[in-house]
Parts: C-alpha cells; structure tokens; sequence
C-alpha cells in the first residue's frame, strides 16, 4: 500500500532542469523572437488596412456627391477627395510600404488587401469621374511608391508576455545570462534571415530615379481586378442619382463604360472565388444600369424629367434599383 507520502507526491512534474545553451534551446528562442516580431508586424499592417479602408470609404461618399452638383461645387468636392487620397498615400500606404520593407509583401498580402481593394475602388472611381477613363495597374503601382525615408519606422516596444519569454532564469548567473542573451540575439537574427529569405524580387527595390532608394507596396493584378469590379457598384449609384439630378445622358455613358468592363472580365476564365462573386455583383449592377438606361429612352418622352425621379424612386420600391448594401458601411 502507497504511503501519505507518496500520495502526496502522485501526479506533480518533476522540474527538469534545462540547459539553455542548448543549440535547440538557442535556436527555437530565436523561432519565438522571429515569429512574435512577424505576427505583430501582420496586426500592424492589418490595423492600417482598416484605416485606409474607413479613409477610401469617405472619398467615396464624397465623390458620389458629385453626380447631383453643378459644376463649381464638383470641382470643390473633386479637389477635396484628391486630397484625401493623397493624405492616405502619404500617411498610411507609407507606413504598410515601411512594415513591408526587406519582407515577402505576398506574405503579408492578406492583411492589407481589404485596405488595398477599398483604394483601387476610390482612386479609379475619381480617376473616371475626372477623366472618364479607366486608370491603369501601373499608374495605380506608381502612386504606392515612396523615396526610402531618412528615419526608420519607429517599432513599437516588446509587451510583456514576450519579454517575459525572453527573460533567462533567475538562478543563472549574470555573466551567464549576458552570454545567453548574446547567443539569443545571432540566432534571432539568423532565424529572422532564413525566414525571409524568399522574398524575392518583392522586397524594396533600388530605382535609378535620383539615385535614392525606393519602397513600395506590391499590387497583385487581382487585387486590381477586385478592385475595379467593386467600381461598378459605385457606378451604378452615380448612375441612378444622375437621373434623380437631371442629368440624362450620363447614365448612357456609364452604361457603355461599364459593358466594357464587363466584357473584359468574362473573358478570363479559371478566375478566384472571390473574383467569381464579384464579377456576379458586377453583372447585377450592369443591369441595374441597363434598366434605367431603358426606361429613360422608352418613357423619358412621355414622362417629365422633373418626374423621373419619382418613377426610379417607386421602381427601387419594386427591387429593381435595390442593391445589397453589406458592403457600404464601415467594417
């Protein structure tokens, strides 16, 4: 029969001691430390995808005001969102072009992409509202460099439940502990090289333009395309409202503009899920348009045009004109 003491001692783990200047102590020391600096560089990045969503999300609202404006209060509203996209160029796209510095950007493409979709949807919707045309992969891949700046982005300071896992034992003396630390640092650093050593032709590179270093952040031509199929929903709004302003013939421009559009996407195929789902948005917006466009050449004769916005009010009643909107508000 088991004593009192050994009763007292069942199901408790022996301490064992370890010796931390293992090599596999020392190595898996520097897996933490590279892991920890990677998944708080992710949640940074992806913290200033949300802002750069909310700010895209504002030119956009503004930039719809100017379906209904004459042509002084469009201009004003025109420069204003110009602005706005230039402070989020400046000021947020900087810093993720900063946090991406020396790093596989497709690593990290997930964490800014709802940021970037929102942007590519802004900056084309006022690029056509401007010119009437569609703005390029390569203009947009343009506006997302930035000269290497003389300060490097500030790194926010380690929590404590990482410096705590980084802290040796007490019982270990101090000039052992310095040695430790020593060791933790190269294989960090090491771990952090291997690490990221596929980066690739995405990491920042060195242009000739005034012989000084450029950082960027990288447009993956589906983001793009996600992007510009967002547009047509934006499109579409500016149509409707176009009619309800008085302004018949913008419909049909943008009618035409978005069949273009249309055309384009259906012809690549084996397309991403997500870009599937988009492009079917983007055919219900197109025929959204195409109604209106419709009822404008066969009623707009026989109806006043100070009446017109009555009849798309009613038909929007009707869910003709009645888009999903889960994706207007702020996230």
């Amino acid at each position: 029969m088991a004593s009192n003491k050994d009763k007292g001692q069942h199901g408790r783990k022996k301490q064992v001691s370890v010796n931390e200047n293992s090599p596999v102590i020392k190595a898996f020391r520097g897996y933490q430390t590279a892991l920890d600096t990677r998944h708080d560089k992710h949640e940074r990045i992806v913290k200033l995808s949300r802002d750069i969503t909310i700010e895209s999300k504002r030119a956009i609202f503004l930039l719809q005001r100017c379906a209904g404006g004459d042509s002084t209060e469009t201009q004003g509203i025109m420069k204003q969102a110009e602005s706005k996209l230039k402070e989020v160029q400046q000021t947020r796209f900087l810093h993720v072009a900063q946090e991406l510095d020396q790093e596989d950007h497709y690593q990290f493409i997930r964490a800014y992409s709802p940021g970037l979709q929102e942007y590519i949807e802004a900056i084309s919707f006022f690029h056509y509202l401007k010119d009437g045309s569609l703005i390029t992969l390569s203009q947009v891949e343009k506006d997302l460099k930035f000269p290497r700046p003389s300060t490097p982005l500030a790194q926010p300071t380690a929590t404590a439940d990482t410096s705590a896992t980084q802290v040796s034992s007490s019982s270990a003396s101090a000039k052992t502990a310095e040695t430790m630390q020593k060791d933790k640092n190269k294989a960090s650093d090491d771990s952090a090289a291997e690490l990221t050593s596929t980066s690739g032709s995405n990491r920042a590179e060195k242009t000739s333009t005034g012989g000084c270093d450029m950082i960027f952040v990288t447009v993956p031509p589906v983001e793009f395309m996600l992007g510009i199929a967002d547009l047509t929903g934006e499109l579409m709004r500016t149509a409707i409202m176009s009619v309800n302003a008085g302004n018949l013939d913008h419909p049909v421009e943008i009618c035409k503009f978005m069949r273009i559009i249309h055309d384009a996407f259906t012809s690549y195929g084996n397309t991403a899920r997500e870009l599937t789902r988009k492009m079917s948005t983007l055919r219900q917006s197109l025929g959204k348009v195409e109604n209106a466009c419709y009822t404008l050449k066969v009623r707009g004769s026989e109806i006043p045009k100070h009446m017109l916005a009555d009849i798309f009010t009613s038909m929007s009643a009707d869910g003709l004109f009645v888009e999903d909107m889960e994706d207007s508000g702020y996230d």
